[in-house]
């Protein structure tokens, strides 16, 4: 694989991405480029009034997604992305907007910068998209134990999945592979991860979609 070749997990809040690209990164030595979740001054404060924060937090992520696609382009080995600044806006800023969080304006002014930066942006590779079921979400969250996250309403994890189902059928910047994870734990299982990897490596000679 050359160089600059790189791919991006995307997925719901909980899915298990980051732990992905971590487990993946190790094995093939590929360098992880995280999300600045920790890093987001607004995010704790985003949770507990949504429509007071969501502007200054979506703004944030975006900036933080051009230092990273930049820096990711600097490197001299194959890179692995948690999330993607697709993802960013066509489902979180949209959700928000769509929920009457971010208003008219603001998302008019977001979506505008969201659309000028991805015309500089060279696409990943390949998309992973891991899908998990609502319950499973929440157990996930509830076990990895952040604490602005345990207070994420179940009706707002559903409706990130529909608009995450929605942006996989109509994305086409890049080829996508769809897992689903209700049963997969990759953790704990090495035989899990292997699998994974195997599939990615079909799907970048041409396969579809995995389901297990």
């Amino acid at each position: 694989m050359g160089q600059h070749f790189f791919i991006t997990i995307a997925g719901n809040i909980g899915v298990g991405k980051s732990t992905l690209v971590r487990l993946l990164a190790d094995r093939l030595n590929w360098a992880p480029v995280f999300e600045a979740v920790t890093e987001n001054p607004f995010l704790a404060d985003f949770y507990q009034e949504m429509g007071r924060w969501s502007f200054p937090s979506q703004i944030f992520f975006l900036s933080r997604r051009l230092q990273q696609h930049y820096e990711l382009l600097q490197q001299n080995r194959p890179i692995i992305q948690d999330r993607s600044v697709y993802e960013d806006a066509e489902i979180f800023a949209r959700n928000l907007y769509l929920q009457g969080l971010m208003s008219e304006r603001e998302w008019a002014t977001y979506f505008d910068l969201y659309r000028t930066l991805i015309t500089l942006l060279r696409p990943p590779h390949l998309i992973i998209y891991l899908q998990a079921e609502l319950p499973v979400l929440q157990r996930r969250i509830e076990q990895r134990g952040r604490d602005y996250e345990q207070t994420i309403d179940s009706t707002y994890l559903a409706q990130l999945n529909s608009l995450y189902e929605d942006w996989v059928k109509n994305f086409t910047l890049s080829p996508v592979l769809t897992i689903n994870t209700n049963n997969l734990d990759y953790v704990q299982y090495e035989t899990h991860l292997d699998l994974i990897w195997q599939r990615i490596e079909e799907r970048l000679r041409g396969k579809d979609v995995l389901v297990l």
